[in-house]
């Protein structure tokens, strides 16, 4: 429904609502002091749009002159002028004009505004009545009465919302806060315009849309409790708290005696008005590898699973303090000291920074169709050890070399949680009888867990990280391609690692990745010399960007040209050193986004690239609007096939198809892939081979020609097409056509990641 109709549609009791609201303002004189014209404008500014569509959505040039720009209220102001709810002549847009009172002309003035031309005689009535005090400042109390029923029809979907929250602190208590910046339990929030430092320290609700603050509701508690905060400090009577990543200081005191006594602790601290009234240390403390990090429970080694109270907290207190997420916890690493009460953790301080050198795999079934097993069988080329049952009765079994240990669902071993199956002697090896490789029946170093679930078994692999690499390697690069490229192959391999560790997409099972295409491919084909070579050489060596490893993607094959961080539609602002370039020696951008640009392009086959030379950088299909049917439906006969827009490197962002009964647009680069794709389709490739059983196309790096409609109605296709894989990052065989030609691993890595650094892993944070 358009915006018009939904005006027309509101209701004829908030119409009643509103008309009996305003009849009130207009005979009523203001019993109290007014509200400004800006504050009322940020109010029913974000009560039309969020913040951000505030300032996209505003005049292209400000009604206010230069000199008052970067005042926080113009962009509230210009939106409504914008949009018709502010008249610059009537209200000249000046400093004067917004810490005026608003009038009741204005709010006349921002219901009809907010009605278009729905409803006409109450806009009339509205327009008339206001006009005999039209230049009246509203009262307070006023205003917000007709904001709640503005509210009520002009926001209709809910997007601003009453919260309850603690409020921390506000630049005024906070030294270097932002301007017009609230801290608060549920994180950091503007209030631009208002008034919030007589609620510090105090439980109140809050109208808010997104994270901008409209209005105080009203004090919830002037009671409060700081849980699990970080003491950081002590001295005289005063104490420093660590508190939403903030520092405050209370004075305690009488509480306690000395600094040795609270210092670098975990405590509740209760304040009352502000003033504190009572502060509980929590002493105790446990310590080992965490196992599996959970919605509401960390799995720890020697303790089993404990459960995380309500307001579970982190802290790092090395380097800089700072409150971390749950993210931050790393299975497989005994990085953090847990504190507990009353048999819950109720905070994690992370003393030290963790030293990446394990990765804990998932080892997915048979053609890496599932993660869950219905039964595991193991056998290690030496004397193992099989460990299960819960922290109070360890069983521990010796298992001779080439014994096979078979696990089923439902064993009764896995009751007391996980069992551990690893080699008794350093560098044992341990089959895995169930799966089924492309080597075969695969070998893995390291130690296996297993764990019961639902669904079946899962079966992790912790090993160590360079061996993991050793493994990677060739199942995701020809073992046979130049050292160089290899090198560059192992160091992006590494750098996603380790950001895979970091990311915590497994937590809940213990696990950093799985082995299948999801992440990076382990284990799938044998060891060989060149690859462990290629990782050797490489030790411990990281892409990284202003310090921060990069998203170290890679593909197959380019078109000739890569694309950036937008193909999956976002800003592309996160990975800056992913440049929409020809891959050849120019490292030149080219305007491929026009349709006759890019069709000119991906038809010409003697585009200069690195990786030219390979059969995918060139190729074609037919298709028709039968095959095209099966996964496109709702449009009738399917007569045309268009991309409608392109994206940095000519990959296409939008497809629209056209039939006998309407049209539709499918976005993104993978979704227009996938609907054009079809196991049907034989691909042509430059070098004269042919390939088929593809269910999505190869890349998103294509132009499509209408070949006629037959006969019998239907439409043939054509489509032209270039490279393997998404295009952002370093193409494979581009690294291997650059090896060839004597680049080494760091200039291939700094071709395909502009801007980026080879570092040690052990130098980042």
């Amino acid at each position: 429904m358009d915006e018009k109709k939904k005006l027309i549609n509101w209701t004829a009791g908030i119409s009643t609502v509103i008309v009996a609201l305003l009849i009130i303002i207009v005979v009523m004189e203001p019993r109290g002091n007014g509200v400004s014209r800006a504050a009322a404008s940020r109010a029913i500014a974000l009560t039309l749009a969020g913040e951000d569509a505030v300032r996209a959505e505003g005049p292209e040039t400000s009604f206010f002159p230069g000199e008052l720009q970067d005042q926080w209220y113009v962009k509230y102001m210009d939106y409504l002028y914008a949009k018709g709810y502010l008249d610059p002549e009537t209200c000249y847009p000046s400093e004067g004009s917004a810490v005026s009172a608003v009038t009741y002309g204005e709010l006349s003035g921002w219901v009809t505004a907010a009605k278009g031309e729905g409803e006409p005689s109450l806009a009339g009535y509205v327009t008339e009545a206001a006009g005999k005090k039209a230049g009246k400042a509203v009262d307070k109390a006023e205003f917000w009465e007709f904001y709640d029923a503005f509210r009520a029809f002009a926001d209709p979907d809910g997007n601003v919302k009453e919260i309850e929250t603690d409020l921390y602190g506000t630049p005024g208590n906070v030294d270097g806060a932002s301007p017009w910046t609230a801290y608060t339990k549920d994180g950091k929030f503007l209030f631009e315009g208002l008034s919030l430092d007589s609620y510090i320290d105090k439980t109140i609700k809050l109208l808010v849309r997104e994270d901008g603050i409209i209005k105080v509701q009203g004090v919830v508690s002037d009671e409060i409790v700081y849980e699990n905060a970080w003491i950081s400090g002590f001295s005289g009577n005063t104490v420093t708290v660590f508190i939403g990543n903030i520092q405050r200081e209370f004075p305690v005191r009488g509480v306690l005696k000395n600094e040795e006594e609270i210092s670098g602790q975990i405590g509740d601290l209760y304040l009352k008005n502000g003033k504190p009234s009572r502060l509980v240390l929590k002493k105790e403390t446990i310590t080992g590898t965490v196992l599996s990090v959970r919605e509401d429970e960390i799995e720890i080694e020697g303790y089993g699973t404990v459960p995380l109270s309500e307001d579970f907290k982190i802290y790092r207190t090395y380097g800089v303090l700072k409150e971390q997420k749950k993210s931050d916890i790393l299975v497989g690493y005994h990085m953090q000291t847990f504190v507990v009460a009353g048999d819950e953790i109720c905070a994690a301080l992370t003393t030290e920074k963790p030293e990446i050198d394990n990765i804990r795999v998932l080892l997915m079934t048979t053609n890496f169709k599932s993660l869950f097993h219905p039964e595991i069988t193991l056998v290690c080329d030496s004397m193992a050890v099989l460990e299960y049952g819960d922290e109070k009765d360890k069983k521990t079994q010796s298992v001779a070399a080439g014994e096979p240990v078979t696990i089923s669902a439902g064993d009764s071993r896995l009751e007391s949680g996980r069992m551990v199956f690893r080699s008794a002697n350093e560098g044992g090896m341990i089959t895995v009888r169930n799966i089924e490789r492309s080597q075969g029946t695969p070998v893995y170093p390291g130690h296996m867990e297993i764990t019961g679930e639902e669904e079946g078994l899962l079966l992790l692999n912790e090993v160590d990280l360079e061996e993991y690499l050793k493994r990677v390697v060739p199942s995701e690069m020809p073992y046979t391609y130049e050292l160089e490229a290899l090198k560059a192959q192992a160091v992006c391999a590494r750098t996603y690692a380790w950001r895979q560790i970091r990311g915590s997409s497994y937590s809940e099972y213990g696990a950093h990745v799985d082995d299948s295409t999801s992440f990076q491919v382990y284990n799938n084909t044998s060891v060989f010399d060149t690859t462990d070579a290629a990782v050797n050489e490489t030790f411990g060596q990281m892409a990284a960007y202003d310090g921060e490893p990069i998203d170290a993607l890679y593909y197959s094959t380019s078109c000739g040209h890569g694309t950036d961080g937008t193909v999956w539609g976002n800003d592309g602002s996160a990975t800056p050193y992913l440049k929409a370039v020809s891959i050849n020696e120019k490292r030149k951008p080219m305007d491929l986004t026009s349709n006759e640009a890019f069709g000119a392009f991906i038809k010409n086959m003697d585009v200069e690239a690195y990786d030219s030379e390979f059969a995918m950088f060139r190729w074609n299909a037919k298709t028709d609007s039968q095959i095209l049917a099966e996964k496109i439906g709702g449009v009738g006969q399917i007569t045309g096939l268009t991309v409608t827009e392109r994206g940095p490197g000519g990959a296409a962002k939008a497809l629209k198809v056209v039939g006998t009964e309407g049209s539709k647009t499918f976005t993104g680069q993978s979704k227009v892939r996938s609907v054009l794709g079809n196991t049907r389709l034989v691909f042509n490739r430059k070098d004269g081979s042919t390939y088929t059983e593809w269910e999505t196309l190869p890349s998103g790096f294509i132009y499509i020609e209408n070949q006629g409609t037959d006969e019998n109605g239907v439409t043939a296709f054509t489509i032209y097409g270039g490279g393997y894989g998404h295009g952002a990052g370093m193409s494979q065989n581009g690294a291997q056509g650059m090896a060839k030609k004597g680049k080494n691993y760091k200039e291939i890595l700094k071709f395909f990641y502009d801007g980026c650094e080879i570092v040690d892993i052990g130098d980042v944070v």
